[in-house]
C-alpha cells in the first residue's frame, strides 16, 4: 500500500463528475488500499478518488477508531434513498483549515460494488451518512465550499490564492539561494 497525495483546492480535478468503473479488477482494489492508507494517514473518515487525482466513481469510508476499523471500500455508489435532515460541521482533506455546518439527509440508503465485485447497499444514519453524502457529491464534482454562501467561498478563495501566491514565492526564493 501506499500513500497518494491529496489534490487541494482550487485543482480542476475536484470539480469534474468521475467516470464509471466498468469492471472491479486488481487495479482498482490496489487504488483503493492506497486511498484507505491515504485516509487514515491524513487522518480522515472518507475519501474519494478525485482527492488523489483519479477521475473514478471510487469511494472508502471508515468512521471507526483505529483499534476498531470498520472499511468500506464502494465502486459507483449512489444514493437511492434519504430521509430527515442533520446538520454537521464537516471538513475536507482537499479543503485544508475550512469548515462549515453542512444540512444533509439523516438516513441513506447506498448501493454500490464492493471491492469484491459484488453488489452491496448500505444503510446508514448520522455521521456514516453525512460521510457518504460528502464524499458522493465528491464524484459529482462538488465540494464543500460549493455549499456554502458566496461570501464565505469568496473569502476562501483569497486565502487559499494568496497561500499559492506565497509558496511560489517563497519557491522561487529558494532557486536563488
Amino acid at each position: 500500500m501506499a500513500v497518494l497525495e491529496v489534490v487541494k483546492y482550487p485543482d480542476p480535478v475536484l470539480s469534474a463528475t468521475s467516470d464509471e468503473v466498468e469492471v472491479v479488477d486488481d487495479e482498482t482494489r490496489q487504488l483503493m488500499e492506497d486511498m484507505l492508507e491515504t485516509m487514515y494517514s491524513a487522518p480522515g473518515v472518507g475519501l474519494a478518488a478525485p482527492q488523489v487525482g483519479v477521475n473514478r466513481r471510487i469511494i472508502v469510508i471508515d468512521i471507526r477508531p483505529d483499534d476498531k476499523k470498520a472499511p468500506i471500500m464502494l465502486v459507483n455508489p449512489e444514493i437511492v434513498e434519504g430521509d430527515g435532515k442533520i446538520t454537521y460541521e464537516e471538513g475536507c482533506l482537499s479543503l485544508p483549515e475550512f469548515t462549515a455546518e453542512i444540512e444533509r439527509m439523516n438516513e441513506v440508503t447506498v448501493k454500490g460494488t464492493s471491492e469484491k465485485g459484488d453488489e452491496v447497499t448500505y444503510e446508514a444514519e448520522g455521521l456514516l451518512a453525512v460521510v457518504f453524502q460528502h464524499e458522493i457529491d465528491h464524484l459529482n464534482g462538488i465540494l464543500l465550499v460549493d455549499k456554502v454562501s458566496r461570501l464565505k467561498r469568496d473569502i476562501y478563495r483569497r486565502k487559499m490564492k494568496k497561500g499559492l501566491k506565497e509558496a511560489a514565492r517563497d519557491e522561487s526564493k529558494r532557486d536563488v539561494l
